[in-house]
């Protein structure tokens, strides 16, 4: 008697069929749960688990909440895309021991990381010009936001600080690069106004 497969199978196979689609859980929910009936006669708990646990795994990519892909070109081994202890020394040397957002370092009482600049789960891998040091509260921020909300927010906040010391320099050049958020419509839904 042949195993059946698990759901995590099924998902899998749904989103391997439909590669670079964007499928939120309404698309690919029921259908896979259907299968799973068919095959094992009950309906599975949590399919959505299994969505994230292969994400989790390096098989599909997470588009935004909910949101998951399949794109062949980004499938990683999670377990092979990890710093090694030389290239995390190396990048602590580089960066100098200090956040590279906001400056600070261990002797500020802070703990550091080393972070994926870009992702593994949008295909970053593990080597040293996509390694930088981050604080623990700069690397959770930068876990729950992406890259250029972190960054036009940091912005937003270097200005508001430029503005009560009355920096003209620093006003003007947080300006420039907040005007460029804007002309290109990127993190809109974050407010600003000079």
């Amino acid at each position: 008697m042949s195993k059946k497969p698990s759901l995590a199978s099924l998902v899998f196979a749904y989103f391997e069929q439909r590669p670079f689609v964007e499928l939120a859980h309404d698309d690919w929910v029921d259908e896979v749960m259907r299968q799973y009936e068919d095959l094992h006669g009950r309906v599975p708990r949590d399919p959505w688990r299994a969505a994230r646990k292969l994400h989790e795994e390096g098989k599909l990519q997470k588009v935004r909440k909910g949101v998951y892909k399949y794109d062949p070109r980004l499938v990683y081994d999670p377990t092979l895309e990890e710093f090694t202890e030389q290239q995390k020394n190396y990048i602590f040397v580089r960066d100098q021991h200090r956040c590279v957002v906001c400056g600070k370092s261990r002797a500020d009482g802070i703990e550091l990381h080393i972070d994926h600049i870009v992702p593994r789960d949008k295909g970053g891998r593990a080597i040293i010009d996509n390694g930088q040091v981050l604080c623990a509260q700069h690397n959770f921020l930068k876990k729950n936001l992406d890259a250029t909300e972190s960054g036009k927010r940091l912005f937003i906040r270097l200005y508001e600080a430029a503005k009560g010391k009355d920096n003209q320099d620093v006003l003007t050049f947080c300006r420039e690069v907040l005007e460029v958020f804007a002309k290109h419509d990127v993190n809109g839904h974050i407010d600003w106004t000079p």
